[in-house]
């Protein structure tokens, strides 16, 4: 019998620019989803490295994937970033052996630069091409448009991240539905090897 640990943290409370500077539950701040909107590349790295600490005390065999819904999705796929070449964006090493990435409704921060900070290193090439991302957006979505998820697989493949799958959903808004939760699930179970379906 395979088990699964699910660890669901909450983000801080921190004043979010988007929001007018309201403070709510947020991994970083963000202002407009855009390519050429500032990234809060501080707000990402303390996030990415407090999900990677809760992670870091499982045993070695277990095999560690991050996941998240919108601004969750976005950091699941910085940490994706940081796993790939090997440290933070401030420069500090990367601890975690990610094995799968799951993005609900999400893009990718900093997707203009991404290529080039992946095609400089070897190992980031080699990090990139081996992790599996699932990448799944509702076509209805208005909070987090449908372009910037299909954008954010286009950006991840385009630069060496080779097993990306992306699911798009009709008539999908920015929430989830059984239907994307039992491809989640059974995308989990063929790319970490579990068998069989749930």
């Amino acid at each position: 019998m395979v088990q699964i640990k699910w660890i669901c943290p909450t983000a801080p409370t921190r004043p979010v620019a988007i929001l007018g500077g309201f403070p709510c539950t947020a991994w970083f701040d963000m202002g407009e989803i855009s390519e050429d909107g500032a990234n809060d590349w501080e707000g990402l790295d303390a996030s990415a490295a407090h999900i990677a600490n809760l992670l870091s005390t499982e045993p070695v065999d277990v095999k560690v994937g991050v996941g998240g819904f919108s601004m969750g999705a976005a950091m699941a796929l910085h940490s994706a970033i940081c796993f790939a070449i090997g440290k933070y964006e401030n420069g500090i090493q990367y601890p975690i052996n990610l094995r799968a990435v799951v993005g609900l409704s999400g893009w990718v921060p900093g997707s203009r630069t991404l290529r080039n900070k992946i095609e400089v290193s070897y190992e980031a090439r080699r990090r990139a091409a081996s992790l599996p991302i699932l990448l799944s957006h509702g076509i209805s979505d208005d909070e987090v448009l449908y372009k910037y998820g299909e954008k954010s697989a286009q950006s991840l493949s385009s630069a060496g991240f080779h097993y990306i799958t992306f699911k798009s959903y009709e008539g999908l808004g920015h929430y989830t539905v059984p239907r994307e939760m039992i491809d989640v699930s059974n995308w989990l179970n063929s790319r970490l090897g579990f068998g069989g379906s749930t």
